[in-house]
């Protein structure tokens, strides 16, 4: 962010810190609540999304101070590590019973000076997160933004024309990004919806394709499980798989995170299926010093506490922890597909299970302890052979949602910067370099799309080792829309 003038948040916009809760109280006001998991996941929010956040009450105060209008930015506030917080999202409709929850702020930009698209999209770069880093109070178990490093965040004020014009491209690309989301919850449904119809109803394929149970596949009484099919047995998670805890590193040493190359997972990443990159890593001294393990590709990892309590994902690499994750590793490859699902399934009934006052906690020993039936090693290796195209199609497009992420954000500092110019009436994208004597183009892409000049090369590469083959974009970018 170079030759652009800077100005406190506080003198730009309005930020409010959000104390509602998820309690339904009597004499309040039935509303629903945009959690921290719905700002954290989402670039922006849409009316679309208001019927599935939860149902809670407030009072008319907090109605009022904290309702949902277009415009706005929501951020995330505190959480267990310092990476999850300072994470935004745009509100891009008015809604009427819709409000904040806790753990988040909502900041209300003045209109005049500033615009809500680039706000979020600014506050998803690295120079947003490094100073939110740099600001939260606390360690250990829970970090924190105040309400002052909230307001005394420098924003790098541009005309408010290129504003708007850099807002519209993030939220196009994020289209995509959202697109690829709701094809891989589709995706996941279906999985799952298997794993209903072939476990739980028993209506797995018998001998002549058709379902078991409906065709009067033969069920026996087990004293654990009740009703199973012939031939299944029973047992518990621990006595088919391994599990363990993650942990922290016993104290914010640096020499424990900077640098470090071992993934680690935090309980709030677990809110997609399949976990396929994660932005936490730390050193071999850190892991040395904390109770936290490496996990094998294809892991099972189940939130034990936080918001995502009680959530299970696929790890597709080895990665280890922290402390609200538990690792399952069953013995038997077979299993685990199966696995993953039976233990999603139980969802609601891990978080009737919890305990704790300040937030929902699982411990191990409810995983460890889980019974479940033990099906023929055929049907699991059917199961395996359907669901397998489906992870993998899952896999696939978040990766690419991964890929689209980051080059929204190595673009943005370079939009910002006047080293990339917009024009919103070619019909074709292009991402155009000089540098010496030779010129780089990647495109074309369809219609209604940006063109990017790059006017000076050096930023690009600036010893951060960023190529411009990073900047290859798929599928159409409208340079219009609500977001």
């Amino acid at each position: 962010m170079i030759n652009i003038a800077k100005y406190k948040l506080r003198d730009i916009a309005t930020v409010e810190i959000s104390g509602v809760d998820k309690k339904y109280k009597e004499g309040e006001s039935p509303v629903r609540l945009c959690n921290f998991v719905d700002v954290y996941y989402n670039w922006a929010i849409t009316s679309e999304m208001g019927n599935n956040f939860m149902e809670a009450t407030a009072r008319p105060n907090e109605i009022e101070r904290f309702k949902l209008k277009k415009g706005q930015v929501a951020i995330t506030k505190d959480s267990e590590t310092r990476f999850d917080i300072g994470i935004a999202t745009y509100i891009a409709d008015d809604f009427d019973k819709v409000i904040l929850g806790y753990h988040n702020a909502l900041i209300t930009p003045n209109p005049e000076k500033l615009n809500g698209k680039y706000l979020n999209a600014l506050l998803h770069t690295d120079y947003a997160r490094k100073y939110f880093a740099n600001n939260a109070s606390g360690s250990g178990q829970r970090y924190a933004l105040s309400v002052d490093a909230l307001n005394d965040f420098p924003v790098p004020l541009i005309p408010l024309e290129e504003q708007i014009r850099i807002g519209n491209i993030f939220s196009s690309i994020d289209q995509k990004i959202a697109l690829n989301r709701a094809i891989n919850d589709n995706l996941e449904a279906m999985a799952r919806q298997l794993y209903d119809y072939w476990f739980v109803q028993f209506d797995f394929p018998n001998k002549e394709g058709k379902p078991y149970k409906s065709s009067g596949g033969k069920m026996v009484w087990n004293d654990k499980l009740k009703e199973i099919p012939e031939g299944w047995g029973d047992a518990k998670i621990k006595d088919i798989a391994n599990t363990y805890s993650g942990g922290t590193p016993t104290s914010t040493n640096q020499d424990y995170y900077i640098g470090g190359k071992i993934p680690w997972i935090n309980s709030g990443e677990l809110n997609n299926p399949v976990i396929t990159e994660t932005s936490n890593y730390i050193t071999d001294l850190g892991l040395n010093n904390s109770s936290a393990k490496l996990y094998p590709q294809n892991t099972i990892l189940v939130a034990l506490y936080g918001a995502t309590a009680g959530k299970v994902s696929l790890l597709s690499f080895e990665a280890c922890s922290n402390q609200a994750v538990c690792g399952v590793m069953p013995t038997d490859d077979n299993m685990t597909t199966y696995i993953r699902y039976h233990l999603a399934s139980l969802y609601e009934h891990f978080i009737i299970l919890s305990s704790g006052s300040a937030r929902d906690n699982i411990s191990q020993d409810t995983i460890k302890n889980t019974r479940l039936p033990i099906p023929r090693i055929e049907i699991l290796k059917k199961y395996e052979d359907i669901v397998k195209p489906i992870v993998d199609k899952i896999i696939a497009n978040q990766k690419e949602v991964e890929n689209l992420t980051k080059q929204r954000d190595e673009l943005l500092p370079l939009l910002m910067n006047g080293q990339v110019s917009v024009n919103y009436h070619l019909s074709v994208l292009q991402v155009v370099a000089h540098i010496g004597k030779f010129s780089y183009f990647i495109g074309p892409f369809s219609s209604s799309a940006c063109r990017f000049e790059v006017d000076s090369p050096s930023s690009i590469f600036n010893g951060r080792g960023i190529r411009l083959p990073h900047f290859v974009f798929t599928g159409h970018l409208a340079s219009q829309g609500r977001y």
